[in-house]
């Protein structure tokens, strides 16, 4: 697993063609995603009076939710209007490559920092990469713009879902009316 996380991070296509095929990575997809959630959260709470225990239990909930809306909705867009002739993929392939294409964001573990910024932003992009590589692999598209697309239109359900469960559970960046 943890060669795979390497090369996902290193944007090797090799990586999602291996993950695409493996119906035995799911669960470790999963596993990357759960860590993830756990960096996320540990580096969002470090410093902050928020309970540790419970923000790691809602953001790993949420993680998990977002990547499965996300995969579904990549496998939805890509395999039928942005389809291409080679295109063959099931939900489970775009779940264990955009799974395994979170694997930058162990990196979120560190926004506590005064870079912290630009660590979000870093990681953002460098996710957003990996899961068009991912997408580009997994629906056997010969186009990244193509999978570009396919991850930008998904995102609009994954942004609204993600609206819904943090407004729901009261989790999340919390605005003020000054601002603040």
């Amino acid at each position: 697993m943890l060669g795979r996380m390497l090369g996902a991070a290193r944007l090797n296509a090799d990586t999602f063609e291996d993950v695409e095929h493996d119906r035995g990575a799911t669960l470790q997809a999963l596993a990357v995603v759960i860590i993830v959630a756990i960096a996320t959260g540990i580096g969002g709470l470090l410093g902050s009076e928020n309970d540790l225990l419970q923000g790691l239990g809602f953001g790993v909930v949420r993680g998990v939710l977002l990547w499965a809306v996300w995969a579904l909705g990549i496998w939805l867009i890509g395999s039928t209007i942005l389809r291409t002739p080679e295109t063959n993929a099931d939900w489970g392939q775009l779940a264990r490559g955009t799974g395994f294409a979170q694997t930058p964001g162990i990196l979120s573990v560190l926004v506590f920092l005064p870079a912290g910024g630009l660590i979000t932003l870093a990681v953002f992009f460098w996710q957003w990469a990996a899961m068009v590589v991912a997408t580009r692999q997994s629906l056997d598209y010969t186009s990244t713009l193509r999978a570009f697309f396919a991850v930008l239109i998904a995102a609009i359900p994954v942004a609204i879902v993600y609206g819904l469960v943090t407004g729901l559970l009261g989790i999340g960046p919390t605005v003020t009316p000054e601002g603040g």
